[in-house]
């Protein structure tokens, strides 16, 4: 193997060591994801847009602080893939849109600051549907990413692009947004770890709001480890972000490093699994489940009889919200602007603009939420939806009055092909399904790969849910999983996985 080929196999923990330690510069480290990128993304296309002198730059900066002996954060030197939702002023934020094609914000969101500051370096946007709206990555102006590990395959979405660039090894981290389940989905079916923290634990402050009250970035990473790590480093208070928690950031690192599920209440849910779940999902779900039962946890099931009604609530209040906040994209102060010449009103010109500008999915969630928040209906639709959204976070603390963790598939299947589910939006949503419930009640939840599918050998899921601000028990329960899979596999799973779909092929060619 190359050495190039070597530096991008390492985990982020293990990048940020050898940075600290001399053993290799963040200069080096960049470059070889770099061309990681280059040789491989004409087949995965999870980047909108590739910053590589902004990255170098940043690189350079991380290695003139270690050769002046300042200290160095945890990440410091290690490449990192960003959602193309966040603001950036050295690269454009398009959100996957027509409508803010070529758009450079005139600030960093929070978020991209925070990575900053820590040494990340951060590679460039990566595709995701557009405005965060939808569960393959289909929906992006800008044409589908591909998942790595068969490239006719979904690589999930919104985060989709994000997922895809960390399972290709094109970056060892990466930023995603979780609404509806779009970090942890796109995770569990590329093979990843995907985490939603608590809402309210990691700024919104510059992130572009799909749905405000669900909307919460998070990592996606090739092990626990490097999760932990990427979670702390965005984590925090933030004055400018009003839903923003002013409370101390949990241990995530500590119990990433040091996973113990012995004696750990685990509920399996009821209501997450039976009809409708392909049968690989179940049986590797089941196979951990009594994983953890052998490492010491207490494991029993727990019914949250509301969970069944979070899909439709979701899809009522996540369009209403952002039936109000895409309001602003109205052609009069920067995006797209179509039809100046020959146009009598600015009310034309936001119709036109909006027509074009905006993608079918994105057209059709505005149009369901301004119907449900109008006159005459907003109590029957949006207000009864808010109800069943108040019964579903109840169900969740009546849970965590018996248990510590509740458990479930991230997903009802693995990934399916690109264009299967594009006409028919009730199946795409149902790919959300599992991960719905915590994003309507606010609290932590990780997908970890448990495995692959026996009739298809695709990545298969393991959810974990937590209280809110209990995020350290996501990465003792996903931590352990791992760790013992690992040891019974005798390798990291995307270890063993890496070459699929001949992006290797690809970048020996390239050579």
């Amino acid at each position: 193997m190359a050495a190039a080929d070597e530096l991008t196999t390492m985990t982020a923990a293990e990048m940020a060591a050898a940075v600290a330690a001399g053993e290799v510069s963040a200069v080096e480290l960049t470059r070889a994801h770099l061309d990681r990128i280059e040789l491989t993304d004409v087949k995965v296309r999870a980047f909108l847009h590739v910053g590589a002198e902004p990255a170098l730059a940043a690189a350079r900066s991380v290695d003139e602080r270690r050769a002046a002996g300042r200290p160095l954060g945890p990440l410091a030197g290690v490449p990192l893939a960003l959602k193309d939702v966040f603001t950036t002023t050295d690269m454009p934020t398009t959100c996957g849109s027509k409508i803010l094609a070529g758009w450079q914000p005139p600030y960093d969101a929070t978020l991209t600051r925070r990575l900053r500051d820590a040494g990340v370096v951060i590679l460039g946007k990566t595709n995701m549907d557009e405005f965060a709206m939808g569960s393959s990555t289909e929906n992006s102006a800008f044409g589908p990413s591909r998942n790595p590990w068969d490239l006719n395959l979904v690589p999930g979405g919104s985060s989709g692009g994000s997922a895809a660039a960390v399972a290709a090894y094109q970056a060892p981290l990466a930023i995603g947004t979780d609404t509806g389940g779009s970090i942890r989905q796109p995770g569990a079916v590329c093979g990843i770890v995907g985490v939603k923290p608590t809402y309210g634990g990691s700024s919104r402050f510059g992130l572009v709001a799909f749905a405000s009250s669900l909307d919460t970035p998070g990592p996606l990473t090739r092990t626990v480890l490097d999760a932990a790590l990427l979670h702390e480093a965005i984590s925090g208070h933030d004055p400018n972000d009003s839903t923003s928690l002013d409370a101390p950031v949990p241990p995530v690192v500590a119990a990433a490093r040091n996973p113990d599920v012995a004696g750990l209440r685990v509920g399996v849910v009821a209501e997450l699994s039976g009809d409708g779940y392909a049968p690989g999902v179940l049986t590797r779900f089941n196979e951990t489940v009594e994983l953890l039962e052998t490492l010491g946890a207490k494991v029993t099931e727990v019914s949250c009889p509301h969970f069944t009604y979070a899909l439709p609530a979701y899809y009522l209040i996540a369009p209403s919200e952002c039936s109000s906040n895409l309001a602003r994209f109205d052609a009069m102060r920067y995006g797209l602007r179509i039809g100046d010449d020959g146009v009598a009103s600015a009310e034309e010109v936001m119709s036109l603009t909006r027509a074009t500008g905006f993608g079918a999915e994105v057209k059709r969630r505005i149009m369901l939420g301004t119907y449900a928040l109008s006159s005459g209906y907003y109590d029957a639709y949006y207000g009864k939806a808010q109800q069943v959204r108040t019964l579903i976070i109840r169900d969740f603390e009546a849970a965590f009055e018996q248990v510590d963790v509740l458990v479930s598939p991230t997903t009802p299947t693995t990934a399916f092909p690109i264009g299967e589910r594009a006409d028919d939006p009730m199946a795409m949503y149902l790919a959300d399904l599992c991960t719905i419930p915590s994003d309507l009640a606010g609290n932590a939840a990780i997908s970890v790969p448990c495995g692959l599918a026996p009739e298809n050998g695709l990545p298969v899921g393991f959810q974990v849910m937590a209280p809110v601000l209990a995020d350290d028990r996501l990465y003792r329960v996903a931590g352990a999983v791992e760790a013992a899979l690992d040891a019974r596999r005798g390798a990291s799973f995307l270890a063993q996985a890496r070459g699929l779909a001949g992006l290797d092929e690809t970048a020996e060619a390239g050579r």
